[in-house]
């Protein structure tokens, strides 16, 4: 990457525009789905701008452009529609705030990405400024697949959280937040049913759990490299809860969660380890997600721990490809 994504706090804190013409619109409806301050900078504005400082929903700004304008901004946009006048304007307002001038990548500190927006549940598509085109397919394509609600239910279960917290056991959580959004309550959600799904979530929470709690489970995935990993594989190192792994399997660390426990128990110089079968056992018992990544061979592995998936870690069809 060279670009590192991320989220920018907005409240309380200002976005300034620079233009009054069709492109500063455009950055202005963007800016709009936050709660920041919208400062234009322009001599004149153009209808729509106009209206948005009449109705208080932005603050006009005609005088010279200085870099105090820029002072503690959470970021500007530079689209004045003049290219000269732009890149002036970005030397004023570098290393006072991050920086987008429209249509001019090398003088960007920040792009804006294609935004599925399912508040408080944000998904942003970027491609670096190379293929917008593709961030928008992508974007349809995401948009299909996500309920219009869903933004409700991640708003209510962050309302509920303290609640969770205080009634439910810290072992149970990830289990309970999994029957949240993958059981019956995010089924109902989705249906439109969603006084029965925040009924059903509020009863879970008294009970101090989830009511279908998941048995614990045992996935053995034959690393290979990542681009080359099933969706099964994909999906199950995603639902993992600790991931066993040796030095065949790290690359494909990346497509794991984030927060997953990760074990590392492959062989050091001069030590030969097998993994801690019985380990991966107990914890599959006690209920947890357990993802063995392993360079073995996996279907001995699978006769080592007993009851386990042996999901394929590589499609038969890339497989041919990649050594062909």
């Amino acid at each position: 990457m060279h670009a590192f994504p991320m989220f920018i706090k907005t409240t309380g804190r200002r976005v300034v525009i620079v233009g009054g013409g069709e492109q500063a619109a455009q950055k202005a409806r963007l800016v709009l789905k936050t709660d920041a301050e919208i400062v234009i900078a322009a001599p004149e504005l153009d209808a729509e701008l106009e209206a948005l400082v009449s109705k208080r929903r932005a603050v006009h700004v005609t005088g010279p452009i200085t870099g105090a304008l820029f002072d503690e901004a959470a970021m500007a946009f530079i689209a004045t529609g003049c290219v000269g006048v732009d890149a002036a304007l970005q030397a004023v307002a570098q290393h006072r705030c991050p920086v987008n001038v429209v249509d001019q990548t090398a003088l960007c500190d920040i792009t804006t990405p294609a935004i599925v927006d399912r508040d408080p549940v944000v998904i942003a598509i970027g491609t670096e400024g190379t293929a917008p085109v593709l961030a928008r397919q992508i974007k349809t394509k995401i948009e299909e697949d996500l309920p219009q609600t869903l933004g409700g239910l991640a708003a209510l279960s962050g309302r509920l959280r303290d609640a969770v917290a205080q009634n439910v056991p810290r072992a149970g959580r990830r289990a309970f937040w999994r029957w949240v959004f993958g059981g019956t309550p995010g089924a109902l959600w989705a249906q439109g049913a969603e006084t029965e799904a925040a009924r059903k979530i509020k009863e879970a929470i008294r009970s101090g759990g989830a009511p279908e709690q998941s048995d614990g489970s045992i996935a053995i995935i034959g690393a290979c490299p990542r681009d080359l990993m099933t969706l099964r594989a994909v999906q199950r190192l995603q639902e993992a809860d600790v991931i066993y792994f040796d030095g065949a399997g790290e690359d494909a660390l990346e497509l794991a969660r984030r927060d997953a426990e990760r074990v590392f128990v492959g062989s050091k110089p001069g030590v030969t380890t097998l993994p801690p079968y019985q380990a991966m056992l107990a914890e599959a018992s006690k209920g947890a997600r357990i993802v063995h990544l392993t360079g073995l061979d996996p279907a001995l592995e699978a006769r080592r721990l007993p009851g386990a998936e042996l999901v394929p870690g590589v499609a038969l069809g890339e497989a041919a490809r990649a050594t062909a």
